[in-house]
């Protein structure tokens, strides 16, 4: 079991820069939530094949994979964690233009691909904000507000969405994705930066310089086990709700986006109740348990979507995600948190992680949608749920324990 030592003081945060980070994470999510399965809905009742839907996916992971260290190792560099913050939010905006300014591949391609630039920093300097904001003692905590924060904006836009695709367009749904970059600006503004310790937004200086400081990164085993981890995972997760998604807008009567927005809202509203509650469990119960349980419900699903074709039914299976999603949201930042500590490169670890997810997201979206047109959706689905099986037993053979030692003593007092 490894061992992590804690116990740097606590920055102080005004309630105000608290609570502006809550919306800031609201609105943040808001914005991000037009470009999950509203883009397959999209570009399937625009005759794309899946085929297509899935190269366009993986290019876009592609990219996200290039840009996550440069994006990470930027945020770590600067003290202008805001700046970088802002300038993020207006891209993300300007990409949900792009797509409804044409169809074809090339416009919707260079949108796909400015929107995984953007989110190559803003996640970092979401997290590291919020770290700066709080230090190690009180970081899982604020993951989980902010992950609490995140699913409800998730579920609020998805509702909207969902209903602006049913009464007006599908088209619709990235206007209102690119405005919503406006509140979450100004939720941002309300942040202190003299709030954000640089310091300990970074994880902490390391006595080391150059390259020896990443040494200790490149050879955390908590740090390359999640990343392997979190690559499974989402190899097996990704491409799930995407081919739900265009099943249900090829068979379904009445409007398939309603069917999408709810298979949205209702694990995001399960993640907004839980991930406080796992924020606090992860201080107590350490973050092994509660990751194990959040790579059991993976399988699950996937074996469900493919042995069931009611729409209702589909709706109450992917509810399950919101135990994963609730878990996954949480505690990835607080392990990279744990792994990276007196490193000097949170949001890089973050980064490394995020190149996992983003590698796995895009191996998962290429071979979905293959899948999918080869050998039909149901077949598509068992072999994902096969890597989810393999992803939850990596986990429970290889991840170690990062709770700090400290954490585990006023556990057990």
């Amino acid at each position: 079991m490894i061992e992590f030592e804690t116990g740097a003081a606590r920055p102080t945060a005004s309630r105000r820069s608290q609570r502006s980070l809550d919306w800031f994470a609201f609105f943040v999510a808001n914005l991000q939530a037009g470009f999950g399965p509203f883009v397959a809905v999209y570009l399937t009742s625009e005759s794309w094949t899946q085929t297509d839907i899935g190269l366009l996916l993986t290019i876009g992971g592609v990219a996200s994979l290039v840009l996550q260290l440069p994006g990470g190792a930027m945020v770590d560099a600067t003290t202008a964690k805001k700046a970088i913050a802002a300038w993020s939010v207006a891209l993300v905006g300007l990409s949900a233009l792009m797509l409804v300014m044409s169809t074809t591949f090339l416009v919707i391609l260079l949108g796909w691909v400015l929107h995984a630039a953007a989110s190559a920093t803003l996640t970092p300097a979401l997290a590291a904000t919020s770290l700066g904001l709080v230090g190690h003692d009180g970081v899982a905590r604020r993951f989980g507000r902010n992950a609490s924060f995140a699913s409800a904006g998730n579920a609020i836009a998805a509702a909207v969405m969902g209903g602006i695709g049913y009464w007006v367009s599908n088209q619709a749904v990235f206007v209102v994705t690119a405005a919503l970059a406006v509140p979450a600006l100004f939720a941002l503004r309300g942040i202190a930066s003299h709030e954000i310790d640089p310091h300990v937004s970074r994880g902490e200086d390391s006595e080391a310089s150059g390259w020896e400081a990443l040494w200790p990164l490149v050879t955390s085993k908590p740090l390359y086990t999640l990343f392997i981890c979190m690559t499974l995972y989402f190899v097996g997760n990704a491409a799930l709700l995407p081919l739900i998604g265009s099943a249900l807008t090829l068979r379904s009567e009445d409007s398939p986006t309603l069917f999408i927005a709810a298979c949205i809202i209702a694990p995001q509203v399960l993640v907004t109740v839980l991930s406080p509650v796992v924020g606090a469990k992860a201080q107590s119960w350490g973050r092994k348990p509660l990751l194990l349980l959040a790579f059991s419900v993976l399988p699950i699903r996937a074996f469900g979507f493919a042995f069931i074709h009611d729409e209702y039914w589909l709706v109450l299976i992917q509810t399950l995600d919101g135990v994963s999603a609730a878990i996954i949201g949480v505690l990835v930042s607080v392990i990279v948190a744990d792994a990276t500590r007196k490193t000097g490169h949170f949001a890089l670890g973050q980064s490394i992680v995020g190149i996992g997810m983003g590698l796995g997201s895009a191996i998962s979206t290429l071979l979905g949608g293959f899948l999918a047109d080869r050998l039909g959706s149901a077949n598509a689905f068992i072999g994902l749920g096969s890597v989810a099986i393999l992803a939850f037993l990596v986990v429970l053979v290889a991840m170690p324990e990062t709770r700090p030692r400290l954490e585990r003593r006023k556990a057990g007092q």
